[in-house]
């Protein structure tokens, strides 16, 4: 039980783990708003009685709210908490730092994963015996720990070998992929030596985004922790901040002012991710083309090349990544042309222009657990409220 439980009859319940990604962003979301709530580690046992009856698979985190109703997958779940939870939210209300916060979240959620899987996985002399003790530990709590390693051996060799392909990060990409993350250490180091999080004295959504691959992964794993605690400590610091908040406190930037030090962690998403994005936002319009009765999308529908420091690759299309970028586009493309005209000049500097003029001509919308398409007339999906009902897949599915 937490502090924050304390004489609560009825608090949310999350399942999840310390060796997950995503649960780092729900747990860090939750201790934040000071949400009274409980941690269940979601071992076999919970996985068969509780989370594939409700979900329908495999996956953590979870949440199951005080009315029963269980909502999956990060970006949902603070969705459907933060109007029941209002004070210190944590979107901005103003123009750009909203559009920074939500361009943020879809950098760390669907970018910064792929440094987190390749550290974890490739620094496999360092990292291994903590990773299996972690994965028994989840699974069967109650082993002893010897044995525990023994254990969690049948899923890191499953998680440990699905990602390179699906995010396209195989041995010819390694060195680019420690590049690019060591210079966003860098930049991000930077940026913290002059402010707490992302907007100011507050966490925004972004620095959400930001919490599951840099603390699961990047801060708990031996390599990349050592790693993360040597060369940007204040990255370090922040972590630490993030998994244990003071609740409630802090205030964004005044003035709708986007912080210098961030326009270098900005122009990385758009000159690495932004590609990607648009490049989905393609694929989703010609698979739903090409299925016109189809109201669910899978998972991957494809796949296409990328570049990360001057390596080429080829990764799975994942539609998901497109609802997550329609947020930030949608709230960028909404905005009075005044307010635009605002943004430009830093938006020009960052190169993210013409990523923020991409068009969608279909949308996504999350229902009933799973991904689907608006058809033409029917409600925006960015004015529905994410509920128990509406919900969406994990972005990957591996810890």
């Amino acid at each position: 039980m937490t502090q924050a439980t304390a004489g609560v009859e009825n608090p949310y319940l999350m399942y999840g783990a310390e060796v997950s990604l995503y649960s780092g962003k729900t747990r860090a979301y939750l201790r934040y708003k000071n949400i009274p709530y409980e941690e269940r580690l979601s071992t076999l046992e919970v996985y068969r009685q509780i989370i594939v009856p409700n979900i329908g698979r495999r996956i953590i985190p979870v949440v199951c709210t005080p009315e029963g109703e269980y909502l999956q997958d990060t970006t949902a779940i603070i969705d459907a908490l933060e109007p029941r939870f209002p004070q210190a939210p944590v979107y901005p209300d103003t123009p750009a730092q909203r559009l920074v916060a939500l361009l943020l979240e879809v950098f760390g959620d669907e970018w910064l994963v792929m440094p987190a899987m390749h550290y974890r996985w490739q620094r496999k002399r360092q990292n291994l015996r903590f990773i299996l003790g972690e994965f028994g530990g989840m699974l069967r709590p109650q082993a002893p720990d010897w044995l525990k390693p023994a254990i969690g051996m049948l899923p890191a060799c499953v998680f440990g070998g699905m990602y390179q392909k699906y995010f396209g990060i195989g041995r010819p990409m390694h060195a680019a992929v420690e590049r690019s993350y060591e210079g966003f250490l860098d930049e991000f180091d930077a940026h913290l030596a002059q402010h707490p999080f992302l907007l100011g004295s507050r966490p925004s959504i972004g620095d959400f985004g930001f919490i599951g691959p840099l603390y699961a992964h990047l801060y708990r794993d031996p390599a990349p922790g050592k790693l993360m605690r040597a060369r940007a400590p204040n990255v370090a610091r922040w972590v630490e901040r993030m998994q244990h908040p003071e609740p409630l406190s802090g205030a964004f930037l005044t003035d709708d002012e986007i912080p210098a030090t961030l326009l270098p962690i900005l122009a990385r998403m758009f000159r690495e991710q932004g590609p990607v994005l648009r490049d989905t936002v393609r694929a989703v319009a010609q698979w739903c083309a090409e299925h016109p009765g189809a109201e669910r999308l899978p998972r991957v529908i494809g796949s296409h090349a990328f570049q990360v420091e001057g390596s080429s690759s080829v990764r799975t299309i994942q539609p998901y990544a497109q609802w997550m970028f329609q947020r930030p586009l949608q709230h960028y493309q909404r905005l009075p042309a005044a307010e635009r005209e605002r943004i430009a000049p830093w938006l020009r500097q960052v190169g993210g222009q013409d990523l923020l003029d991409t068009r969608i001509d279909t949308p996504l919308a999350f229902v009933g657990y799973r991904i689907r398409r608006v058809r033409p007339g029917a409600d925006d999906p960015a004015d529905q409220e994410t509920s128990g009902q509406a919900v969406i897949p994990a972005k990957t599915g591996i810890p």
